[in-house]
């Protein structure tokens, strides 16, 4: 009787303790590397002396149709067909502190599915994050560092106001 009680609470103790541990503490890597990351590309960002030229250039001899911004590439997103997607083209002055603390001339943004789970992830795996998450109507950013210093802007947009950007374009 006083052994199967000790099994017992042996037994329970050791369910309890995993539970609680699965509860309170971080994620191995291996378990958080499972999770879909990177779903495309949100942007293509770059510095040149004059940014206006530089729009005047690849408008008038490669077609591209710029505004205040620089432009936007539309493509249909690979999981859902009908859904379509943005990828934004910008030229910033070479004097820009944007890309800071990155010494280099271009940062592209990538587009996530779950912004404040992966920063928690990548923090595990001691990747340098830059910033804190900001929110904004149309999502959520946070800056890294790659492991050769260049600055990565990681965004998870907000479908519904995504969708009116797309669709605004599209009339």
């Amino acid at each position: 009787m006083k052994r199967s009680i000790i099994i017992t609470a042996t037994v329970l103790l050791i369910f309890f303790s995993g539970f609680f541990t699965r509860q309170f503490l971080p994620l191995k890597k291996s378990e958080s590397s499972a999770m879909k990351k990177v779903t495309g590309i949100g942007g293509v960002f770059f510095k040149c002396k004059d940014p206006e030229k530089v729009k005047e250039w690849y408008s008038k001899h490669l077609g591209l149709n710029m505004d205040q911004y620089g432009t936007s590439f539309e493509w249909r997103q690979g999981d859902d067909p009908k859904k379509y997607g943005l990828t934004q083209w910008s030229a910033f002055s070479d004097s820009s502190d944007y890309f800071d603390p990155s010494p280099k001339e271009f940062m592209i943004n990538y587009i996530v599915d779950d912004l404040e789970k992966l920063v928690i992830d990548l923090k595990i795996e001691g990747v340098t994050i830059v910033d804190s998450i900001e929110t904004y109507d149309y999502g959520k950013f946070v800056h890294i560092l790659d492991n050769e210093g260049n600055k990565i802007e990681l965004w998870e947009p907000v479908d519904a106001e995504y969708d009116k950007v797309v669709n605004a374009r599209k009339k």
